[in-house]
């Protein structure tokens, strides 16, 4: 055949591959996300298999290995014991709180390791919802976020360098960089998710924490998140939610969830400036894990060619539960 040009010629071989190569995936790229509880041991999570609960002690060796993998950046989520939660979830702005306690730890062992935070009441809440919720059943926006912005401030003071609200309250990015900034944590930044969809992918992140919404004394409890969580169907009101967080300040962006929504990721890369990140969440992690399990499916490749994906598409960070098996993956190629 008489063909001017021939694509096939730049994938002759593995080194022409890698020098045209348009997306590189890096351990830097990923946020590691670590659920943690108050008792000293180990607890496996039956629905995400290899991910654990972890003591304070237990930890610190964690994040000590994530680090030396060339993890960058972690998350923390709390698993709290229902004596501690109330309608208002008051316990998320106890300074003695599992959180501010961990942060402090963490800080003394690997202060170079840049510690992101959730803000949300759902860990909290006797109600299992990220927002206060009325007689009525009726989440609250404005009451809510006076809760979110003392959670703020008491992950700030205890050394957070990233605020990660993931409550989608109206208004909440704008409130708490106002409380971080009159208090003098101008520095600390606000990672938001600023798309994140009522989603069915989370349910072994509910497991973990047992943080679903649930009825108790008779009171009327949302089932679901719909009210305050986008609608899988929307697009475009993606961009009028990142639009106002990046107005309000926020430093980040996230999509959440990150695998079926890649057209928003793209998205939001076209009209935005700030770094997005993409949260490759529990039920996303699950799935492959399943069927590789199975042996459906080459666990490695797969993963890695799920990570690579979310970069392409234009994100910039990824919080995956995959980050330490990834991150020894590309050490290793």
């Amino acid at each position: 055949m008489e063909l001017t040009y021939r694509p096939r010629r730049l994938r002759h071989s593995a080194s022409l591959r890698s020098m045209v190569r348009e997306t590189i995936l890096n351990p830097e790229d990923f946020i590691y996300p670590l659920f943690i509880h108050e008792g000293d041991d180990i607890q496996a999570i039956e629905a995400m298999p290899g991910i654990n609960r972890w003591s304070l002690d237990s930890l610190i060796e964690e994040v000590q290995r994530a680090w030396g993998l060339g993890i960058r950046c972690i998350v923390l989520f709390p698993k709290i014991s229902q004596s501690l939660k109330t309608e208002d979830g008051a316990e998320c702005f106890n300074e003695k709180g599992l959180i501010p306690r961990a942060i402090r730890r963490l800080k003394q062992e690997l202060p170079e390791m840049t510690i992101m935070t959730d803000v949300a009441l759902d860990p909290y809440s006797s109600d299992g919802h990220d927002g206060i919720v009325n007689s009525e059943g009726v989440v609250l926006n404005d009451e809510t976020i006076v809760n979110l912005c003392k959670q703020s401030l008491v992950q700030a003071q205890a050394g957070a360098d990233l605020i990660g609200p993931s409550d989608m309250m109206d208004g909440r990015v704008g409130a708490i960089r106002e409380v971080l900034d009159d208090e003098g944590f101008e520095h600390v930044g606000i990672i938001s998710y600023s798309a994140k969809y009522s989603s069915a992918y989370y349910g072994p992140f509910r497991e973990a924490l047992d943080s679903a919404p649930k009825a108790l004394n008779n009171k009327p409890i949302p089932k679901d998140k719909n009210t305050y969580q986008m609608d899988p169907a929307n697009a475009r009101e993606a961009l009028i939610e990142a639009q106002l967080d990046e107005q309000e300040g926020a430093d980040i962006l996230m999509v959440k969830p990150g695998l079926a929504y890649m057209d928003i990721i793209y998205r939001l890369r076209q009209e935005s400036d700030l770094p997005i990140a993409a949260y490759n969440v529990s039920g996303e992690y699950s799935m492959i894990k399943a069927a590789a399990a199975k042996s459906w499916i080459d666990e490695k490749s797969v993963v890695l060619e799920t990570l690579l994906s979310f970069k392409r598409a234009g994100a910039d960070l990824i919080l995956t539960y995959h980050a330490c098996d990834a991150a020894q993956w590309l050490k290793d190629r």
